[in-house]
């Protein structure tokens, strides 16, 4: 049977024997490993034992792990056959569409339930606490793509859900709720009057929109105070950066198939899970080959993490529950505008990815979100998918990448992460056929006044 071809293809699948083994920890292979977690109480290096209020065992091992790689147990694999591996398309229209030499291969992500990447991670997190004796995982959630994933993770393994939905997300998606009540978690609109930290933010600001760092505060609180309730988070952390790389493994094989590898790899970042999830595999080739790929983190201009934030210890969190983490960061109690890619509205980056931004290992850009809906129309007319607004960052710099190649006449294999559809989003895609959406801008000043308040960490 001949090989495929690169020049007559439009999806490239593989078998389901062909899907992952191993996560691959990044960490093992960096030249500079991310700083230790600090203490959010004292400031103190975070030992393992600190975290087993929140977290399972093995979790935490993988949290501090320098392994190369980890075994996927196999319960977990066997529910990833549900959806994975997922498709690797060649967007031959949108090609058509630029008049690029440029090749363009996107990872579809969208094709399970949830509609995200999220699953990937989620049925992890529920397998190991589930394992562990735990009852119940509380957790935040933005745009909603990381509650509905754990909703649907904690029904396979009979654990309850609670979820604390930013606010503004909770407003403008009210059919991500429904989803996840459908598969019965319990979902609060945070700040919520429920905890102590929703509490004192309600009574600072009482028509507080909310952000990830206040629902996050929530749902710390939430596991901390209940003995058999832990916590589980969408991105950020290691070991949900380590479930997601996946993707990316399966894209080389994909990308092998028909004899091609990328120039650059592109995905979103908010907290940074999906761009790990794509761009972690090849970087293993960039860190132990030599092997000469880009990598770009493309953020919300409203929210900027790594392109205009500090490099600096801070908390995970607005309330200061959360481990301190060398990471970039606009201040832990920075609030960003309600955007319509509620997934990127956090104030900080993985240790991890900021770690290498740093070392200028990756890239970094930001876009307005109107640019952002334009590259989102154009992506869905020519290649027939409504994607999220949170992977329409990626689009829109894989299409400005496709544009470059074009004017300088130069072929280029562009690879991006399609981490989601934008079908529970449509009222998103409403507001900008109304011609109002707007370019949302990052606010300096606050940005500056919240970092007045970072940790004083020796």
């Amino acid at each position: 049977m001949r090989k495929p071809s690169r020049d007559d293809i439009v999806k490239i699948t593989l078998e389901e024997s062909e899907i992952p083994r191993q996560w691959y920890n990044i960490v093992a292979d960096m030249p500079n490993k991310p700083e230790p977690y600090r203490n959010p109480a004292t400031g103190e290096l975070l030992e393992p034992e600190d975290m087993k209020a929140i977290f399972p065992d093995a979790l935490i091992a993988q949290e501090v792990s320098t392994e190369r790689f980890i075994e996927i147990p196999d319960e977990v694999r066997e529910i990833y056959k549900q959806w994975r591996p997922s498709p690797l398309y060649r967007a031959r229209n949108l090609e058509k569409l630029l008049g690029t030499p440029a090749r363009i291969y996107y990872k579809y992500e969208g094709n399970n339930a949830t509609g995200s990447h999220k699953l990937n991670s989620a049925l992890a997190q529920a397998y190991y606490n589930k394992k562990a004796g735990i009852k119940r995982l509380s957790t935040e959630t933005g745009a909603g793509q990381w509650g509905s994933a754990l909703s649907m993770a904690c029904n396979h393994f009979g654990l309850e859900c609670t979820v604390y939905m930013v606010k503004v997300s909770y407003q403008q998606k009210p059919y991500r709720r429904s989803f996840m009540e459908t598969f019965g978690a319990k979902v609060h609109a945070s700040p919520t009057n429920l905890t102590q930290s929703g509490r004192r933010i309600l009574e600072e600001d009482p028509g507080s929109t909310g952000s990830l760092g206040i629902a996050i505060s929530e749902a710390v609180e939430d596991a901390a105070t209940h003995d058999d309730t832990n916590y589980s988070l969408g991105s950020v952390l290691n070991h949900v950066c380590l479930h997601q790389t996946v993707i990316g493994q399966e894209a080389k094989a994909q990308l092998e198939k028909v004899d091609e590898y990328p120039d650059v790899v592109i995905a979103c970042c908010g907290g940074g899970s999906n761009f790990a999830g794509i761009a972690f595999p090849f970087l293993h080739d960039k860190l132990t080959k030599g092997t000469k790929v880009r990598a770009v983190a493309v953020e919300p201009a409203a929210c900027p993490t790594l392109t205009k934030g500090v490099f600096a210890y801070d908390f995970g969190d607005t309330a200061k529950m959360a481990p301190i983490v060398k990471m970039y960061t606009l201040g832990h109690d920075f609030v960003p505008e309600g955007i319509h890619a509620g997934g990127l509205r956090y104030h900080g980056a993985s240790a991890i990815v900021s770690q290498l931004y740093d070392d200028g290992i990756i890239e970094a850009v930001a876009y307005g979100q109107k640019s952002v809906f334009d590259a989102a129309v154009m992506f869905a007319r020519a290649e027939g998918i409504i994607p999220a607004p949170e992977s329409s960052h990626a689009i829109r710099a894989a299409i400005d990448e496709a544009v470059r190649a074009k004017e300088a006449g130069e072929e280029k294999v562009i690879l991006f992460n399609l981490s989601g559809h934008g079908y529970f989003d449509m009222a998103a895609y409403d507001y900008y056929f109304s011609g109002n959406m707007k370019d949302i801008e990052y606010s300096a000043e606050e940005v500056e006044k919240s970092m007045a308040r970072l940790p004083k960490v020796k």
